[in-house]
């Protein structure tokens, strides 16, 4: 069995990602209830019970809502650094000890044929990081929750096969928006979110042969659009040559529906 993934939900509401290979199965952050996720396991037809652990990439209660009921339930492993899980003390309610483990921000850990990168990015908490799967000669790279994509970044996801990007806002619809000004100020902060422009420009940088598929994540529901997201990353990698439905397909992700469970 390749290496195969479905972005359960994705958005401002609430993210999770699903990722298996043949003997190993993770879910990287739980940020809706339990109710939710069960369903959203069904609907890929996976069991949640079955999981070799959870993936916890910030503290930020749209990637944890879920993380302590379904931890505790169904008796999984969590996997976070040290700053993350103190972060994380009293939002998530009890976890026993021997289902807590350290994943430092930077480092690899192997599981069967699978190993998992951990690299971090810019955002407002304790210490996030993302997450770049290897398998058999395939890349599957997470980055979401970034106010920019660094080149130490870059060179951690580069060339993968799919991408689930960041692509949270336009930058006209958020400054016109209803928000407060603080909130604007974080979200366009290097600390914030990636814009749909500069998720295509940083796309530039990392896009190589290996690349077919490209899933544009954590959309704001507020400052975002589905079609506008696509559209503007569509043209601004137009703009430098890069040509969707050729090269490599863009998909939308969502946040209450997964995308269908696919093998790179």
């Amino acid at each position: 069995m390749s290496l195969q993934f479905s972005v359960l939900a994705s958005g401002s509401t609430g993210n999770a990602i699903y990722v298996e290979t043949e003997n190993q199965s993770f879910l990287v952050d739980a940020g809706l209830s339990g109710k939710q996720m069960q369903n959203l396991f069904e609907q890929i037809g996976r069991d949640i019970k079955k999981l070799s652990g959870i993936l916890v990439t910030h503290e930020h209660s749209d990637h944890i809502k879920g993380l302590g009921v379904l931890a505790r339930k169904h008796k999984l492993p969590i996997y976070a650094n040290e700053k993350t899980w103190q972060a994380m003390d009293g939002l998530i309610g009890e976890i026993s000890t021997e289902q807590k483990f350290v994943f430092q921000t930077g480092t690899v850990k192997t599981f069967g044929s699978l190993d998992i990168e951990s690299f971090g990015v810019s955002h407002d908490a304790a210490e996030p990081m993302f997450f770049a799967f290897n398998h058999q000669g395939k890349k599957l790279a997470l980055i979401t929750d970034t106010g920019y994509v660094s080149d130490k970044m870059k060179g951690t996801i580069r060339n993968a096969d799919a991408f689930v990007f960041e692509s949270n806002h336009d930058v006209s619809m958020l400054q016109m928006g209803h928000y407060p000004w603080s909130i604007k100020r974080r979200i366009l902060s290097d600390v914030g979110h990636v814009s749909n422009e500069d998720a295509a420009i940083a796309m530039m940088d990392v896009i190589g042969d290996a690349t077919k598929r490209i899933y544009l994540a954590h959309l704001s529901k507020d400052n975002n659009m589905k079609d506008l997201a696509r559209m503007s990353v569509q043209q601004t990698l137009a703009s430098k040559g890069f040509i969707t439905g050729e090269q490599f397909d863009l998909y939308d992700t969502d946040p209450t529906t997964p995308t269908p469970l696919v093998a790179i």
